[in-house]
């Protein structure tokens, strides 16, 4: 009973063969027209990874004793970790995307269906529908900037995809600097008015204890802004540098893969139709042996 449904569906499948042949062409065709017309993407990586900055060190001891004093002077005695939370989420910020979309005008480029470039303006004069900040942060956030960590090596990659290759290098290299820059010069803000704060402090106390706390916290600050000034990779140092792709390797679209799933779809939709038109009027009746 087997053999002979088998060769029902056989003799119907043999029967359309001309109607599969159609539709796996037709997923070829379509296929390929995708990845024609599909603007090719590209994706560039950068490997990072995150600079080890003493904080605290030989000054765990005071922590404990005077942990509050080291509070209110703003100098974070808990180790590097929190640093490296804070430069990681300051590469997925929305203000590290806006100072890059601002600074390089990319408004016009990300909604470039919307942008009349001879005329230098919008395309509509409704103010409700021009994009904003606020729009561009989350096309950026959502499509082109991508940050990933391994947390078992330590390792951190931000890949930007676009469709201009040279671009998405230029913006991948902008970000990180940004990063770097940005968090050297919250170091420095944030060591001066620790240093102006624990000066005071020394000043008013007589305690040998407590000014041999406050001396130790100096000498902390006074070195963690010393290397912020003469460091330039403060919170990153490049690993792997972004490199500009071969205009003939996008991410998206993979003609080859389109193309095999269009002829698998096309190619399966075929039968299930031979299949259906099959059922409807009726399988052919198997030839029957010889007795």
């Amino acid at each position: 009973m087997d053999e002979i449904s088998l060769q029902q569906v056989w003799r119907t499948l043999d029967r359309y063969r001309g109607l599969i042949i159609a539709t796996t062409t037709a997923g070829v065709v379509a296929a390929a027209a995708v990845a024609w017309f599909t603007t090719p993407v590209y994706r560039v990586d950068v490997l990072l990874a995150p600079v080890d900055v003493e904080s605290g060190g030989a000054l765990s001891g005071v922590a404990s004793q005077f942990g509050g004093l080291a509070a209110l002077a703003g100098v974070d005695l808990r180790g590097n970790s929190s640093g490296k939370d804070e430069s990681i989420a300051l590469l997925r910020s929305r203000a590290l995307a806006g100072q890059l979309i601002e600074a390089n005008d990319l408004l016009p480029l990300l909604f470039a269906d919307e942008w009349d470039e001879s005329a230098k303006a919008w395309r509509s004069g409704d103010p409700a529908e021009v994009p904003t900040l606020w729009d561009a942060y989350q096309s950026f956030d959502d499509d082109i900037r991508f940050v990933n960590e391994n947390p078992k090596v330590g390792l951190v990659t931000l890949a930007v995809e676009w469709k201009d290759p040279a671009l998405a290098k230029s913006w991948a290299d902008q970000l990180v600097q940004r990063v770097n820059r940005e968090t050297r010069e919250r170091a420095i803000r944030e060591a001066e008015r620790s240093l102006s704060y624990l000066n005071q402090q020394l000043q008013k106390t007589e305690v040998v204890e407590l000014r041999q706390a406050i001396f130790g916290l100096i000498e902390n600050q006074t070195k963690q802004m010393m290397l912020a000034n003469v460091r330039e990779d403060y919170a990153f140092k490049v690993i792997d540098p972004a490199i500009v792709p071969d205009l003939d390797d996008p991410i998206r679209p993979r003609p080859l893969l389109l193309i095999a799933l269009g002829a698998t779809g096309g190619l399966l939709f075929g039968v299930l139709m031979a299949l259906l038109l099959g059922a409807r009027s009726g399988f052919e009746s198997p030839v029957r042996r010889p007795q």
